[in-house]
């Protein structure tokens, strides 16, 4: 979408007679700020929704060096973006410029306009999506920063959390970055204290955790209840489903997520079968959007907030979270997904972070820009990697243990892989070793049919070879097969472990008002749109079992 295009979608004016509604409106609070108050700050959370009556509101990055202007908001315009819906913290400040007169809304009440206008809502979710897009895409929004050198681990893990979670940072590589020193001096750290995460010369934290990191910013929020109808677990496209579903139908919902919306699919930079997205769409952009749709409808998304155990009190399932906390539920949702498995490779967990990675987006691909690169892995994820990397990389080796690629890819993706020039297709191979002084710097790779070897200098591996459910939080009363995927339907029924009076529905699992759905339940088509449809289906099944309640 052209510049112009985009910026007459993010800045509209609403019409005088829908402004003219807004005077006296139960949802609306009128309010005069005087010349250069400030509205709202980067970083408030649980901020107003502004519209300008008179006066206007201009909207400042401060998170640099200097604060710089963004936008001015007039009379007929809005402040805000997609953290209205959300609940995340502001990332821009907003000034009253002359006196200006406004209709406040809070966060809460928007939800409620949103759902009950729907043509306000569609000018202003897209003037949202809008925001943020242009804000990613200029160079002069700087938003956190996030300094630490490209061999630490931590450094890896903090970028990638931000990633996933969508908050805009720039990164200052203590190894190559020349300016690092003298913002370090600013803000009074060392090196010794990195990862460091910043917002312009305010600290934030030195060596998050993940959970700080996500208190810090928001995006782990106070539930709001402790007994929910729904609680799902997992936060990937069948759990974001759920939500979507659930909260509409007025379901109290909540979806406990330890580390980012989106799972597996989240790292996926271009998704090309999934319906209604004919040009493709990235896992994260599908993400972000499913978190908006039930973020409007009310469901709660705490982010790094881990299940560690689910039990059965007398009357309902109780989950267990990683701060000694509990939620009670009527029902349960497990859409925990499944994690690439490790390469297991003698002396991989050192790589770990430092060149060997298990999703290729624009964090892992800063690696290995102009370098020879390994994808390991025959299926729809290593191809989709394949193609990305392709992009960033001088070669890319795709790496499988057969001879025949369309064998666990998409035809689709397959033959484009087959046409980069830049891919290099290894059959028969394996990895054998793995070298390097502190970071990656070789790949030794064995064909098992020729028993050749041949070694890559590389610094970067990527790992995509098949999937472990994660379902070690799970009791017994949760059966799972062999391979520890949970049954559910007909297989429930048959594993001599239900206990319910009637049949289990198709989703349900061994223990009734307990459901799974995605790639952690026993069956499933590991597809983003089968995933959906499950979470989407899990739903009405909650419906008729709390019927029986």
């Amino acid at each position: 979408m052209a510049a112009h295009d985009l910026n007459s979608i993010a800045f509209p004016t609403l019409e005088p007679e829908r402004l003219a509604s807004l005077d006296g409106c139960k949802f609306t609070e009128r309010r005069t700020y005087r010349d250069g108050e400030s509205l709202f700050k980067a970083g408030d959370s649980d901020g107003n929704f502004f519209v300008v009556k008179s006066g206007a509101i201009e909207i400042i990055d401060d998170t640099g060096d200097a604060p710089k202007q963004i936008v001015v908001h007039g009379p007929g315009q809005f402040a805000g973006d997609v953290s209205q819906i959300t609940g995340r913290p502001a990332v821009v400040s907003g000034v009253a410029r002359g006196d200006t007169d406004v209709y406040a809304v809070s966060q809460r009440a928007l939800r409620e306009i949103l759902n009950s206008h729907p043509d306000l809502a569609d000018i202003i979710f897209q003037a949202f999506i809008a925001r943020r897009q242009l804000l990613r895409e200029s160079k002069d929004f700087v938003g956190l920063r996030v300094i630490g050198p490209r061999s630490s681990p931590d450094t890896f893990r903090v970028r990638d959390f931000l990633a996933k979670n969508n908050t805009m940072f720039t990164w200052l590589d203590l190894e190559a970055d020349p300016h690092v020193a003298e913002f370090m001096g600013q803000v009074g750290v060392t090196a010794t204290d990195t990862p460091v995460v910043a917002c312009a010369t305010k600290l934030v934290l030195r060596n998050p955790s993940n959970r700080e990191l996500a208190n810090a910013l928001g995006l782990r929020r106070k539930l709001e209840n402790k007994r929910y109808d729904l609680v799902v677990v997992g936060g990937g496209p069948a759990g974001l489903a759920a939500a979507v579903y659930g909260a509409s139908e007025g379901l109290c919902t909540v979806v406990v997520e330890r580390v980012a919306p989106g799972g597996q699919a989240g790292r996926s930079m271009r998704i090309e079968n999934y319906l209604g997205f004919p040009t493709g769409i990235t896992g994260s952009e599908l993400a972000d959007r499913a978190v908006l749709q039930a973020s409007k409808f009310g469901a709660q998304l705490p982010i790094a907030t881990e299940a560690v155990r689910l039990s059965f009190g007398s009357s309902s399932p109780v989950l267990h979270i990683d701060d000694d906390e509990t939620i009670e539920a009527k029902c349960v949702l497990i859409a925990t997904g499944a994690e690439y498995r490790l390469l297991g490779i003698e002396g991989c967990e050192r790589f770990e972070g430092r060149g060997v990675y298990y999703a290729a987006t624009p964090i892992e691909a800063q690696m290995c820009k102009d370098a020879d690169v390994v994808v390991v892995g025959g299926g729809n994820s290593a191809g989709q990697a394949a193609v990305f990397l392709s992009k960033q990389a001088r070669k890319v080796y795709l790496v499988i243990r057969g001879n025949d690629l369309t064998k666990s890819m998409s035809q689709y993706l397959a033959t484009r892989v087959q046409n980069t020039e830049e891919i290099e297709i290894l059959c028969n191979s394996e990895v054998q070793r793995l070298d390097g002084d502190g970071n990656l710097g070789q790949v030794e790779l064995i064909n098992k049919k020729t028993g050749n070897v041949r070694t890559f200098q590389c610094p970067a591996l990527f790992s995509f070879i098949g999937a472990v459910p994660r379902t070690d939080w799970l009791p017994p009363e949760i059966e799972r097969d062999d391979k520890r995927f949970v049954l559910t339907g007909p297989a429930a029924a048959k594993s001599g472990r239900w206990s319910g009076k009637r049949t289990p529905f198709f989703l349900e699992t061994t223990y009734p008002g307990v459901f799974a759905a995605g790639d952690v339940r026993s069956g499933s088509v590991k597809r983003v749109a089968s995933a959906v449809g499950e979470g989407s289906m899990a739903v009405q099944f909650v419906h008729e079992h709390l019927k029986d309640m």
